[in-house]
């Protein structure tokens, strides 16, 4: 292994370790906890040198949403692999899309709630980010019905799933009745 290879390899880790730990960190005590001095200090390296991966925050958050909606979207096609009748499918899907919510808060929110500089719906949409949503259209696009567009359907079915996950998490819905929500969601909007 050349010098530069071995260079790239550990800037590479150090910046997997940064990324780990800024999740962890928000996991644990929410973004606000989240600075560059506490990272610094919990991977034990300088501020500059955390500064010559990211150049601040934002950056820190984009990455950790680019690595969870990664993670979100093996959820959701492990969910949904092997389910061969739509509305269980479907059921599936919206199951996973939750429990992902709620069992990754800080993940959830670098995704959907804050600032990690990521476009949304546009051409420079990173991989990831459109991944997660093909994901989502590739068990909710046949069930969209003839008239419809498949990635609308998605988007508001997309939509309808995160007010849950949002909504519940916030305790403005009643958690003991996500199950009668999702069963409803797919009844009336998938008309399953």
């Amino acid at each position: 292994m050349s010098v530069q290879e071995r260079k790239q390899r550990e800037r590479a880790e150090r910046e997997r370790l940064i990324v780990a730990t800024a999740r962890e960190l928000a996991e644990q005590q929410g973004w606000e906890a989240v600075t560059t001095r506490r990272l610094a200090e919990r991977i034990e390296y300088s501020q500059p040198v955390l500064y010559s991966h990211f150049r601040g925050k934002r950056e820190i958050i984009g990455a950790v949403a680019l690595e969870g909606a990664a993670e979100m979207a093996v959820a959701m096609r492990a969910a949904t692999s092997g389910v061969t009748r739509p509305r269980e499918r479907v059921t599936a899907l919206a199951r996973a899309y939750l429990d992902f919510a709620a069992r990754n808060p800080a993940v959830y929110d670098a995704l959907f709630q804050l600032d990690g500089g990521l476009a949304f719906a546009q051409e420079d949409t990173p991989e990831p980010l459109k991944d997660a949503f093909a994901a989502l259209l590739e068990s909710l696009g046949e069930v969209a019905g003839e008239s419809v567009d498949p990635g609308l359907f998605t988007e508001v079915f997309w939509a309808s799933l995160h007010g849950m996950a949002t909504l519940t998490r916030a305790g403005r819905l009643p958690p003991e009745f996500i199950e009668p929500r999702v069963e409803l969601l797919v009844d009336r909007l998938a008309m399953l």
